[in-house]
């Protein structure tokens, strides 16, 4: 099912994930604000650092950032389709589980850092900003042939096309998500909610995939013009899910500015691992102190034993049986040219649902 994420929701979820000052000047619950690069940038002269400088230089990079926020809040919701906590953006329940430094929380840090970095850069590839293109590599060296293609067999290899300049959709996701924040008691958690951001960032760099392209006379390849592009945004969802269940327990040291890891024998987290403080609570039950929905209502898989199963899902509730007729399109055709024309269809459909 895709869920709709109105302006307002996406203003909920974005502000929420900007530095504390910022939600000091922009968030109330039921506010009106919309999330566009306007609504942000009316409030510049409010702001310092970075951030002001963005919005009043760059407010074309604002809208990207924005872009990158919406990317960020659906492959949460995709990601997490199957848990008790399914990423809502719920307004009363959604900054409940941003005031925490729950695994969840780190999730939802570095998916927005991720989407921001894939956005802008994907902007500067497509030509849609004036500060950016594609990526520069004039000082790289040539690529190497992978392990499929024949050795010595005398192609020549350069750098061409248009690369995704992954550096500039990073920078600009570090300037606007990792704006100073106050210092003092929030500290540690600064610490953490910036470690998380980074591993987001990481996420799309770090893992850059060599694209090429054969050129010469009947079909032979003289020469080969390779570029680079970044993971496709699921394989970023997906990595940082990973992350997520192998996420790392700390606490703050001694001298307020490092992290410990929580337990005997554990390794320190490295950059690309998410890190959280406090256990989460367990979703079953509606709760707005902690900003649980409840899984009460929601579809589950009668026959699965992973998440997605009733028994999990429902926190052994139980569940019942519903049937519902859907409308779909069915018996569709292609037409010359080019319409696809399709028939509505009700169909029938058992449904699993929690008590």
């Amino acid at each position: 099912m895709t869920v709709r994420l109105s302006r307002i929701q996406l203003a909920l979820f974005f502000i929420l994930l900007c530095p504390v000052n910022i939600i000091g000047l922009w968030w109330a619950v039921g506010s009106p604000l919309v999330m566009d690069p306007n609504s942000i940038c009316r409030k510049a002269k409010r702001l310092a650092g970075k951030q002001a400088e963005l919005c009043q230089t760059q407010p074309e990079i604002v809208s990207e950032v924005a872009k990158g926020a919406r990317l960020g809040i659906r492959e949460c919701q995709y990601q997490f389709r199957y848990r008790r906590w399914n990423c809502t953006s719920h307004n009363k329940y959604f900054g409940k589980i941003l005031q925490q430094d729950i695994r969840e929380t780190a999730f939802v840090y570095a998916i927005t850092a991720a989407g921001v970095t894939h956005a802008v850069t994907q902007a500067c590839s497509m030509g849609d900003l004036l500060q950016c293109g594609c990526e520069a590599t004039r000082n790289r060296a040539p690529p190497r042939p992978s392990s499929s293609s024949p050795s010595g067999d005398g192609v020549k290899w350069e750098w061409g096309g248009c690369g995704d300049d992954v550096e500039f959709g990073y920078e600009k996701s570090k300037q606007f998500m990792d704006a100073k924040r106050r210092r003092g008691k929030s500290d540690i958690r600064t610490l953490i909610d910036l470690h998380n951001n980074e591993a987001g960032r990481l996420a799309v760099k770090l893992y850059m995939r060599t694209e090429c392209k054969c050129h010469g006379l009947s079909g032979s390849c003289t020469l080969r013009t390779c570029w680079k592009k970044m993971p496709h945004f699921r394989e970023v969802g997906d990595r940082l899910l990973e992350r997520f269940n192998g996420a790392s327990k700390v606490m703050g040291g001694n001298d307020g500015k490092t992290l410990i890891p929580v337990g005997q024998n554990i390794k320190p987290p490295d950059k690309q691992d998410l890190i959280y403080s406090d256990e989460s609570p367990d979703f079953c039950l509606a709760n707005r102190k902690t900003g649980s929905l409840g899984t009460r209502g929601r579809m589950c898989n009668s026959t699965a034993m992973d998440i997605s199963g009733c028994d999990l899902l429902c926190c052994e509730r139980g569940y019942r049986e519903e049937t519902v007729v859907l409308e779909e399109n069915c018996l569709c055709r292609f037409h010359w040219c080019c319409v696809v024309q399709c028939k509505k269809c009700l169909v029938r459909k058992e449904l699993s649902l929690c008590h």
